[in-house]
């Protein structure tokens, strides 16, 4: 008697067996797989993203998968790890075999490019939107790994790529008014969407965050409420000089003509970039290795004694109240 898979199981050696290629994956026929620790930490993040919240309906099946990839990397870079693997749990509606097709695609190749195996999962039906969730795990030498706490007075905070690109491309894709502001430039508005559907999780800088940063974690829901987050974590506040983070050619367009605002930019989710420590000494180390790693890093301001939430100041040195810190789901 021959065996009639289910069609779990069919859409499973379709889509993603192609996919599990570390020996640790037994090829997806078993109920688990192995990473071998070879004497580091294992470094473990969760997160999942959801239709409607994390990304739009009619967003391509490939950058979704790339995204709920990402978001992951993200993290690992900011603990200073090395990506070895994740496992994936998809929830869908239907069997759509052009969307897993191109969702297989985009998870393949980010999964190659990053050297982070899929080792297994699980995929199931749901009525309600599609879920994506992904754990992945990462090496760190022992004890290495980087915390959110460990920031101290004088430290100097400083953040990777630009910060508000994400919110606004959301904005784009959603007709906002920042989408009328940019109408006579389709680059800006592309790059702008691009940033939002698929982050670029800064793992080339794992080993600098690694060796000099006394505090880490990736902006993902809003850089003025990750800080606040890092700086609770730590015991400590900071002063941000907000003419001082960095900003996108397009996103300073819309700061400059009105269409948007520091607030929105500083608080909104999506950035995937890395926040962190750097003890002063270290500062000019750290930006040789983001250099060598051809990562752009900015020192944005100083971590200072006290337990208040950080205080974000203009370009004249005048404190400004944010009404709104980052991104929540509830």
């Amino acid at each position: 008697m021959t065996h009639d898979p289910s069609g779990e199981d069919s859409l499973i050696a379709r889509y993603f067996k192609p996919l599990a290629t570390d020996p640790g994956a037994f090829g997806l026929v078993d109920d688990a797989a192995i990473i071998p620790a070879d004497g580091d930490d294992i470094v473990v993040k969760t997160d999942a993203i959801v239709e409607g919240v994390h990304y739009l309906p009619d967003d391509p099946p490939d950058t979704i998968a790339r995204k709920a990839l990402r978001v992951n990397l993200s993290d690992l870079a900011a603990k200073g790890a090395v990506p070895a693997g994740f496992v994936l749990t998809l929830a869908l509606r239907e069997k759509d075999e052009a969307w897993l097709a191109a969702f297989a695609r985009g998870l393949g190749e980010d999964a190659a490019a990053f050297g982070c195996p899929l080792l297994g999962g699980d995929t199931v039906s749901t009525p309600g939107p599609v879920m994506i969730s992904i754990a992945a795990w990462g090496r760190v030498p022992k004890g290495r790994m980087v915390h959110r706490f460990g920031a101290d007075s004088g430290d100097r905070v400083m953040v990777t790529g630009t910060i508000g690109d994400a919110t606004l491309g959301l904005r784009m894709l959603t007709g906002r008014a920042e989408a009328a502001a940019l109408a006579d430039d389709p680059a800006a508005r592309e790059m702008l969407i691009g940033r939002y559907r698929v982050p670029q999780p800064r793992n080339a800088l794992a080993a600098a965050v690694r060796d000099f940063a006394s505090a880490s974690m990736d902006v993902s829901d809003g850089l003025a409420g990750d800080l606040a987050k890092l700086c609770a974590a730590s015991g400590v506040s900071a002063d941000i000089e907000l003419s001082h983070v960095p900003t996108s050619p397009a996103a300073t367009r819309l700061l400059s003509s009105g269409a948007t605002s520091w607030e929105s930019l500083v608080s909104g989710g999506d950035d995937y970039e890395i926040l962190c420590t750097v003890p002063a000494a270290q500062c000019e180390a750290f930006r040789a290795a983001a250099n060598a790693a051809d990562i752009a890093v900015t020192d944005i301001g100083a971590i200072v004694a006290g337990t208040n939430t950080p205080r974000f100041r203009d370009g004249q040195g005048r404190p400004i109240t944010l009404r709104r810190l980052s991104f929540s789901h509830f």
